[in-house]
């Protein structure tokens, strides 16, 4: 995954401010901009044990149905956010947190601008 990416028109564009840097203060909300009509990711923490990526999604921009071979937890920071996990949809809005588990499709669709941070745990 990039560490630090916005997808406009089927166009990834990579930023050079791609990670947090540690021991510092981070504001989720205000730590990462929307990019109209695309998707902008921040890796927050990356190990080999697992990732924490914020990330901010323009109304309407979607991850299409896909799974991961370990569980997922996505807390929304701002915004809502239809989130289906096995065809089944969840709205989410700011504040609250679902977590999709290992091997099951799951995808997400912005209903309005939002923000959230995923975090993903190898085990």
């Amino acid at each position: 995954m990039c560490h630090l990416r916005s997808i406009k028109n089927n166009t990834l564009k990579l930023n050079n401010m791609n990670t947090f840097e540690h021991s510092t203060k981070i504001n989720l909300k205000k730590d990462i901009d929307y990019s109209e009509n695309g998707v902008v990711s921040k890796q927050v923490l990356e190990k080999s044990t697992g990732n924490i990526t914020l990330f901010a999604f323009d109304k309407g921009q979607k991850l299409s149905e896909h799974s991961a071979p370990f569980d997922a937890m996505v807390q929304v920071i701002e915004g809502k956010v239809e989130i289906t996990i096995d065809k089944k949809p969840y709205m989410l809005q700011e504040g609250e947190t679902i977590i999709m588990p290992a091997d099951i499709p799951h995808a997400l669709t912005a209903t309005e601008k939002f923000k959230m941070l995923l975090t993903m745990i190898k085990g």
